[in-house]
């Protein structure tokens, strides 16, 4: 696929019309990370954080922006999730949280938007809960690790870190 699927043959956006397609099983896993001081990673661990439990409520944050990506990103379709696992990896030595998510539906549209706009909320939702002990954390590196279903089938990223 060498063109622009959301533009029409006059260069206007458009939603892409996904009706004549069929409804196939799509899975899509993204990923990305947040770095931060030591002390704050400490914070979170222990999970006495001022506001709670962070990586809980950062889990509940991906799996509703996940549900809401049509509202934020204009032109994706709004689909029925089937499901939407939100996994984070403490790494001590880089002092860094990752957040892969996996999402999946039975349709005639891919996931891919889903899985990404989680991964953002999920660790921006991290940031905002520890924003008051550390404003220089770093989110990184979100992308998508892998599709499967459709038209275009398996896609899996290469060099992966």
């Amino acid at each position: 696929m060498d063109k622009l699927t959301h533009f029409d043959q006059h260069g206007q956006a458009h939603m892409v019309d996904v009706g004549d397609k069929a409804s196939t099983r799509r899975i899509a896993i993204a990923i990305g990370h947040i770095s931060m001081l030591a002390n704050t990673l400490s914070l979170i661990q222990a999970g006495n954080a001022k506001k709670g439990d962070v990586l809980g409520i950062a889990r509940i944050a991906a799996i509703q922006a996940s549900k809401k990506t049509a509202d934020l990103i204009p032109l994706c379709h709004p689909i029925g999730l089937s499901k939407v696992a939100v996994d984070f990896a403490i790494n001590v030595a880089a002092n860094s949280i990752s957040c892969t998510v996996t999402t999946e539906t039975t349709g005639q549209t891919g996931v891919e938007m889903e899985a990404l706009t989680a991964v953002s909320v999920g660790l921006l939702t991290i940031y905002d809960m520890c924003k008051a002990v550390d404003r220089g954390m770093t989110l990184s590196d979100i992308k998508l690790l892998e599709k499967k279903g459709g038209q275009s089938g398996h896609w899996h990223a290469v060099n992966v870190s």
